[in-house]
């Protein structure tokens, strides 16, 4: 393990390379990034780094923001079959039809989206910035919010928005059990339960904290509570223990009865191994044709033109 880290830092320094993690990495991988965020921040470093390489340890979308908003690096993934379910829920053809129906309306998508639902959208958004975003758009506008319904009902509900709404989901925040939350709410009393926006409505009303994966670490570290109950991915929990050594942290689990905890399946196709590799040999490589990056870099330019104007 330690020479294999020793490797990887060796050939970030060799090539000029900036590796960029996302919370949901497991924790050796967070810990070795030179940057670890949700997809926001994963998103603003992109835009400005001056590496020649930019590793990014996440899904395939959030390579290709990466390439999308740094055209002139070489963008790599440790493994590109490392996809996202959400962004799968929505494929673009079918998402450009959806539109196509919708002529008068504003397409806001989230940031778990391919490049190509992108280049059909006004302005990309994430779980820190949706709310905001969203209201800063007049309130008789008419909306076209995809791919995440569960995100969007709850953009809805707190901003008294009525938008259309692309029914698609994330498999991992679809899967927490309302009734093992319940148990767990009794069984730790005193704690407070954090919860991702993309959580089902259900899991939403029981959570005293709702919020992106960087404002639930947030929260945990200014709370003077002493034990979470967290209802997102997992590996959210590495960072919170290494901000919050004397906090107790308990993931909050899925229906599947044989897990205590839940994990993208995706996110964890990246390995220390695959880090390396993808570093020594320069590969895998994440392309976007020249014609969607240039509609697609609109969309997201304008979501980190927002988000600096209202200091998110």
């Amino acid at each position: 393990m330690n020479e294999l880290i020793t490797a990887i830092g060796q050939l970030k320094k060799e090539k000029n390379a900036v590796i960029l993690a996302h919370y949901y990495q497991t924790g050796d991988i967070q810990d070795i990034a030179d940057f670890v965020g949700d997809s926001l921040a994963l998103a603003q470093w992109a835009a400005r780094t001056e590496a020649d390489i930019i590793v990014m340890c996440g899904v395939h979308f959030m390579g290709e923001t990466a390439k999308i908003l740094s055209p002139s690096k070489k963008v790599l993934v440790p493994d590109l079959a490392a996809g996202c379910s959400l962004a799968d829920s929505c494929p673009a053809d079918r998402f450009e039809q959806f539109v196509n129906q919708h002529p008068d309306h504003t397409v806001i998508s989230y940031v778990n989206t391919t490049a190509a639902v992108k280049a059909l959208t006004d302005v990309v958004v994430t779980s820190t910035n949706a709310k905001q975003i969203v209201e800063s758009f007049p309130k008789d506008e008419k909306i076209i919010f995809g791919p995440d319904r569960n995100l969007g009902n709850y953009i809805n509900s707190v901003t008294g928005r009525n938008m259309l709404l692309w029914d698609g989901a994330c498999h991992v925040h679809e899967q927490f059990s309302v009734e093992k939350l319940v148990n767990l709410k009794k069984e730790y009393p005193r704690a407070d339960v954090l919860a991702h926006p993309e959580c089902k409505s259900a899991v939403l009303k029981l959570a005293d904290f709702i919020g992106s994966t960087a404002a639930l670490l947030k929260y945990a570290i200014a709370s003077d509570k002493n034990e979470f109950i967290v209802a997102t991915e997992s590996g959210i929990l590495h960072e919170m223990q290494k901000k919050c050594p004397d906090k107790r942290f308990i993931p909050a689990p899925p229906n599947d009865s044989t897990c205590a905890c839940n994990e993208c399946s995706f996110m964890r196709l990246n390995t220390l191994q695959k880090l390396h590799d993808c570093l020594l040999n320069e590969s895998p490589e994440i392309e976007v044709e020249p014609q969607i990056a240039d509609k697609a870099v609109k969309p997201i330019q304008k979501m980190l033109d927002i988000s600096a104007r209202l200091g998110l």
